[in-house]
């Protein structure tokens, strides 16, 4: 039975990954959580698998926690990973994101566990993509535009270097833009789908406030991308880097306009300033090729379906 550790359990992707772990019944689950994480989202397993308190910015924390757990796989998902916070508080996703995995990588290599370690990188690590640059492929240069981005491009980057310096078997994976239920509301996505059950219930005026409609983004589950963060682990290569994500793209304006489809309620759009970043990632459409050779993974839940999963989510908050 394999024990695996899931740093960022409380979060979005998090819960969903346990929730295709006990889905496969054949490994020995423990999440670690700090004590202020909101726990909505793991009260419907939480009594199957183990709960640890470890905040991965303490170094000592850290490394009792793992000496604690000894774990086979470890899933690094636990992040600053709202990009617009990390404008307002860049040393806190800065801090939280590089010097957590820091500490992460130090333990395990100190203690001396041979372990596998996903780490959640990010397509905002390309940043500012040009036209002739897509689809992104992992060889594309790396252009962040936020203060997160820039933590992620740490993270992956010491993925690489610690498996170079120190064989620590680490596997980069860079996910797209994924969605589903449980997504926090102040996801692009979900915060349309929040607002519109809001209007339903007449919580709230009948009018949708919008930022950048025009961005284009590629899409994935998240359901179909912890399905892959499993894959990851189990059959890529240490030291190397996978994008994940479907290789289509969706603008933001259509992701709202599937969202209003589904709606009977008359809703009025309107553009706030404040909701509009300092500089935005125009388009993001991935090369998946390489993750899929590998793995032969797919994505098998159409976008359609995960926008109705969110807003249903939604409505029965």
């Amino acid at each position: 039975m394999r024990r695996v550790l899931v740093t960022g359990v409380t979060g979005f992707a998090g819960s969903h990954l346990v929730d295709y772990m006990l889905e496969r019944g054949d490994c020995e689950i423990v999440g670690i959580q700090r004590w202020r994480s909101r726990t909505e989202n793991i009260e419907h397993f939480a009594d199957r698998i183990t709960l640890l308190e470890c905040d991965l910015r303490d170094a000592s924390s850290t490394r009792d926690t793992l000496e604690k757990v000894r774990p086979d796989w470890i899933f690094h998902l636990a992040a600053q990973s709202f990009v617009p916070t990390s404008w307002s508080a860049p040393t806190e996703s800065l801090s939280t994101n590089i010097i957590g995995q820091v500490n992460l990588f130090e333990a395990v290599r100190r203690l001396g566990l041979e372990c596998r370690i996903q780490l959640a990188c990010s397509s905002e690590e390309y940043g500012l993509v040009l036209p002739d640059e897509l689809p992104i492929r992992e060889t594309n240069p790396l252009r962040p535009l936020s203060p997160y981005a820039v933590s992620k491009v740490g993270q992956d980057l010491l993925g690489y270097q610690y498996w170079m310096s120190w064989k620590l078997d680490c596997v980069r994976t860079r996910g797209f833009n994924h969605e589903g239920p449980r997504r926090g509301p102040v996801f692009v996505a979900s915060d349309f789908a929040k607002q519109i059950a809001d209007i339903e219930k007449g919580r709230k005026a009948p009018v949708i406030s919008v930022g950048n409609l025009d961005a284009r983004r590629d899409f994935t589950d998240v359901r179909d991308m912890v399905r892959a963060y499993w894959l990851a682990l189990e059959k890529c290569e240490p030291g190397e880097v996978y994008n994940i994500c479907t290789g289509a793209a969706w603008t933001i304006r259509k992701v709202l306009d599937h969202l209003l489809s589904l709606t009977k309620t008359k809703i009025e759009v309107r553009q706030d300033p404040a909701r509009l970043r300092p500089s935005d990632v125009p388009v993001l459409i991935g090369d998946s090729t390489k993750f899929v050779k590998a793995t032969g993974w797919k994505p098998t839940i159409p976008f359609e379906q995960t926008l109705r999963d969110m807003l249903e989510y939604w409505r029965a908050r």
